[in-house]
């Protein structure tokens, strides 16, 4: 395989540059924005192309592979001047060549997925467009079919038009057809995969990455992805799988060029912090700051904070007044998106004609409701504010609102939305103005800045081209923040795409079911981006290597014998305390050790820090996610001891320990709270800090500096360590001969000639260690985790066997068969109720009537949690404590077979009741309006939870049928029947 650059950057003309004039009452235009165009309006071509490729193409028609062009007959025409990415693109799908466009949001990728599509029906052939969410897919089949007429649509709860020559359809969709073989995919010649980076995402992206995997090399694809950093890996990797060209066309142009304010909350005007030139405003940056400065004298003296609504309130005033709307006021909480939108009230945007055709389209949607559902508080309040060009756009909307929204976005009738960034993405639907109500969110984990990626997204929305000379962010901050942090939000490189690669027992399943045989557990993992990406990095990785291994000797080499026997010595003992403490770090054996004020001690590959105190404990869902760079070694750990440590200076930003780094002797240091994995840490002390209760953070952290250093002047030769035997009661023999050796070693080394002048030799010796260990780090790191994935293989497919879905020799049997038909919940465990499992309670479906049936197996679908406590009815609290009790059971099993799984953990992930009863309830008939009041989950969440709970039923009717059980095939049929009314299955108005 090689990687041919391309002719590097392309630029448009000046004339089509200027294609789209400026409206007359627009005064922004200027001399700098016109060059920033003529410079900036460019493309990067590149191509991965197998071994011994040769293409077939007319080099007068086509080009060459390093310099594409289009000569012949468009398969589409476009009614204004194509972008040169636009260009090169096009000119790539007419050599029948894979293609990679990577472009910000709002530049024209459409444009090049819509070339594809009439380029298939041209050349007769078939082009499946696949996108990330069903409401995306729904909207992208309506823009679709008003173009090309022959289009169907498959999200797995509509079905239409199978048979038609463009086919939209979830991801999920493509990956079950390639699992099980369909006849729609013999003609098709294109697969379009929109939002590729979702290949990115922890849970689905597996989903992207094996249906790369399995679709045939006769296929050619079109990837589109916002700007992503290494594109061109990502094509080496189709090159290579698909042994095809696949090329690269990248672009950081923006059709209109963004400015970047910052409004500080309680201030009163706003700071240009990056101009239309991309250039960091330093002296603006340095006035906000001060703004926070004066800002907190002011509070001191009057007592009070500024109001954050009042601040959006008045923005959204000066927008209008300027005429920058529509504007998109973004907010990561979709009740914050509900208060700021109520809080405009007195705001009237629209004139009495865009009122009249607002009300009209707002009656016509909701038409298809019955009369009792057009009277819901969530259907009747929207009117008002409507026809003042006031909306939400959240996931909690009743989707019949939601998508009257878009639609009212779209033709210029609303003129504030306030949405949260799930709006930022799918169909073209820019604003002039954005504005941010924070640049931080919970991820689940932490809250944190917004990644630069995220930004982008978002900040994508502003400018509609041909209409603003330039687009308007505004970014509202509460505190200061560091330039550095702002300049990498605003202006950073786009995230790269990292393989989320991931086994699971529905994967399993399907490819041991597979009847050619050659898809198999083993050639997915080898052929994954992870597995690339490895492969990829090797050389580097030797070069490394041998850096440090050099390095190693000529340390080893600058002391005499006596010097290296020590270090050896001190290395033989660093091994056996690594040993020592893997064993003692079982969660079952430490966990109750670590109370708040435990000192302990934390090591991560050669570096150590000094003695530190035991903040908390927590446990997290699937990993250690998003830890710092100095404890990068951490992924896997399920639990994190959050501790005080003493860090380097600088180690921190805004309070959060993003790069920890332990301070060198006589260096100024800070204190941090550090997520340390436990297996990082390496010493436990029997002694105990009681930390103050209720102080604020910053004096709490130099309290705990003084009582370290207090402590180093109490015990020079260091605190005594706990006994894994003797104080911590652990009866392990391998343990106890651990502990005794150890304690030789330790005699041997008080009694060496070096000991008592170590200082002398301990910087050597440190040095020796660290690098023998970013040696075997960087040896064994990768090849760990590829090793796991083998491993964890082997210890499914012992699960399988153990609850008989396969057998001895891995044929998958009934059970089997009824749980690779299943992807939407927990395919174990459901498959358990289906068939009784005589080693698990003998629960089940077939005890229950089709709306018990329904009512438990909507606690398989992920979805809000409510903050209300749940109380089932008497009708399903035995369902549920069964379902719960095989929920642990098959934990159990799965633990034994050495599945790395928490059982409470899994049980509360596998089983989410929050909505039992609602379920319950809708499906003996009572009305959207009832069961609303039994919930503070968002009625909008209901509905989606009821469609994908249709879908999962429908996949068990599907895998009852599949085994031959009628009964329990007609239960599930009466289930869907009792569930699919009203306004839950209100047909989309994209439809």
């Amino acid at each position: 395989m090689q990687i041919v650059p391309g002719t590097g950057k392309r630029k448009l003309s000046k004339e089509a540059l200027e294609e789209n004039p400026t409206p007359a009452n627009e005064t922004l235009k200027s001399e700098n924005a016109m060059k920033r165009r003529n410079i900036s309006q460019t493309c990067i071509h590149k191509v991965a192309v197998p071994d011994y490729f040769s293409s077939s193409n007319d080099e007068l028609i086509h080009g060459t592979l390093d310099n594409p062009i289009y000569e012949g007959k468009m398969a589409k025409t476009y009614p204004f001047e194509l972008d040169s990415f636009q260009r090169v693109s096009i000119a790539c799908l007419e050599r029948n060549e894979s293609i990679f466009v990577s472009a910000h949001t709002s530049a024209g990728k459409t444009a090049v997925a819509e070339y594809a599509i009439a380029m298939s029906f041209r050349d007769k052939q078939r082009v499946i467009y696949t996108s990330p969410l069903k409401a995306l897919s729904n909207q992208k089949y309506r823009e679709l079919n008003q173009e090309f007429f022959d289009v169907g649509l498959m999200t797995g709860d509509v079905t239409l038009s199978p048979h038609a020559n463009c086919l939209v359809m979830t991801t999920e969709i493509l990956r079950g057809m390639l699992y099980r073989g369909t006849k729609l995919l013999k003609d098709v010649a294109w697969v379009i995969f929109d939002e590729i980076h979702y290949m990115k995402d922890r849970e689905r992206g597996i989903v992207w990455e094996e249906s790369i995997i399995f679709l045939p090399p006769t296929i050619k694809m079109v990837f589109l992805s916002a700007t992503m950093s290494n594109a061109i890996e990502f094509a080496e990797w189709i090159c290579k799988l698909h042994k095809q060209p696949c090329h690269v066309v990248y672009t950081d142009f923006r059709p209109t060029p963004l400015y970047h304010y910052v409004f500080p909350v309680g201030g009163s005007q706003l700071y240009l912090v990056v101009d239309e030139n991309e250039q960091l405003k330093e002296d603006c940056f340095a006035k906000l700051q001060e703004t926070f400065t004066r800002k907190a004298s002011s509070r001191i003296a009057k007592g009070r904070t500024a109001s954050a609504g009042s601040d959006i309130y008045n923005i959204v005033k000066i927008i209008m007044e300027r005429k920058f709307q529509p504007v998109i006021i973004f907010s990561f909480s979709r009740w914050e998106c509900e208060r700021h939108a109520t809080s405009m009230a007195k705001f009237d945007f629209n004139s009495d004609e865009e009122k009249d055709v607002v009300e009209h389209l707002f009656k016509k949607a909701i038409l298809c409701l019955s009369e009792e559902d057009r009277n819901l508080p969530a259907i009747r309040l929207m009117l008002p504010p409507y026809q003042r060009g006031i909306a939400v756009h959240h996931s909690g909307l009743l989707p019949i609102i939601k998508e009257l929204v878009e639609l009212l976005f779209q033709e210029g009738l609303v003129k504030a939305l306030f949405a949260t960034e799930t709006f930022a993405m799918g169909l073209n639907m820019p604003a002039k103005t954005v504005v941010f109500t924070s640049v931080r969110k919970w991820d689940g984990v932490s809250h944190r800045y917004i990644a630069s990626g995220e930004y982008i997204q978002m900040s994508g929305r502003a400018g509609r081209r041909g209409k603003d000379e330039r687009g308007i962010c505004i970014i509202m901050i509460d505190e200061k923040m560091k330039m550095d942090v702002l300049k990498d939000m605003v202006l950073g490189k786009p995230a790269p795409l990292v393989s989320a690669f991931r086994l699971s027992y529905y994967s399993i399943l399907n490819l041991l079911s597979r009847a050619e045989g050659q898809f198999t557990a083993e050639h997915v993992i080898k052929n994954s981006f992870h597995q690339f990406q490895y492969e990829k990095s090797w050389p580097d990785m030797n070069k490394k290597i041998s850096k440090l291994e050099t390095e190693v000797a000529m340390l080893e080499s600058s002391g005499d014998t006596e010097v290296a026997d020590y270090h050896n010595l001190g290395l033989e003992i660093a091994q056996l305390e690594s040993k020592i403490m893997s064993k003692i770090t079982m969660p079952e054996r430490i966990l109750r050790y670590f109370v708040p004020g435990r000192l302990v001690k934390v090591r991560d590959c050669g570096t150590y820090w000094d003695w530190g105190i035991v903040d908390e404990v927590k446990e997290t869902p699937s990993g250690a996610g998003s830890l710092p760079p100095a404890l990068a070694a951490s992924r896997g750990s399920s639990y994190l001891v959050n501790t005080f440590l003493l860090c380097s200076l600088g180690s921190s930003d805004n309070g959060s320990c993003q790069k920890p780094f332990p301070p060198c002797p006589e260096e100024r240091v800070e204190m941090h709270v550090v997520p340390v994995p436990l297996h990082l840490i390496s010493g436990i002390s029997n002694m105990l800090i009681v930390l103050p209760p209720n102080w604020p953070a910053a004096k709490l952290r130099q309290k705990i500096i003084l009582i370290l250093q207090e402590l180093h002047n109490k015990y020079p030769r260091g605190l005594s360590r706990s006994n894994p035997v003797k104080d911590m009661g652990i009866n392990d023999p391998e343990l106890t001969e651990l502990v005794h050796k150890f304690g030789e070693l330790e005699q041997k080394l008080a009694a060496h000639p070096l000991h008592e002048r170590a200082e002398v030799v301990l910087e050597v010796y440190f040095a020796v260690v660290e690098r023998r260990m970013q040696v075997d780090q960087l040896q064994n790191s990768e090849m760990v985790k590829l090793q796991k994935f083998r491993d964890e293989l082997k210890n499914r497919s012992r699960v399988l066997k153990r609850l008989g879905h396969i057998d001895a020799d891995s044929v998958v049997q009934l059970k089997g068969r009824a749980a690779r038909l299943i992807d939407t919940g927990d395919e174990l465990l459901v498959t358990e109720l289906m068939f009784n499992g005589v080693s698990l309670h003998p629960s089940t479906f077939n005890d229950l009537d089709p709306h018990q049936v329904v009512a438990l197996a909507s606690c398989f679908i992920p979805g809000d949690k409510s903050s209300d406590q749940v109380f089932s009815r008497i009708e399903l609290a035995k369902p549920l404590q069964q379902l719960q009790d095989s929920a642990r059971k098959i934990a159990v099993i799965q633990r034994e077979c050495q599945v790395d799984i928490n059982v409470e953990k899994y049980v509360e992930s596998a089983i989410r009741p929050y909505l039992m009863d609602v379920i319950y309830c809708w499906s003996k008939g009572a009305t959207f309006a009832e069961v609303i009041e039994m919930t503070d989950i968002f009625e909008g969440s209901i509905i989606r939870l009821a469609r994908r709970l249709d879908v999962f039923l429908n996949q068990l009717k599907a895998a009852a049928h599949a085994v031959g059980d009628i009964s329990l095939e007609k239960k599930f049929e009466s289930g869907i029947e009792s569930l699919r009314h009203g306004i839950m299955f209100t047909n989309s108005l994209y439809l």
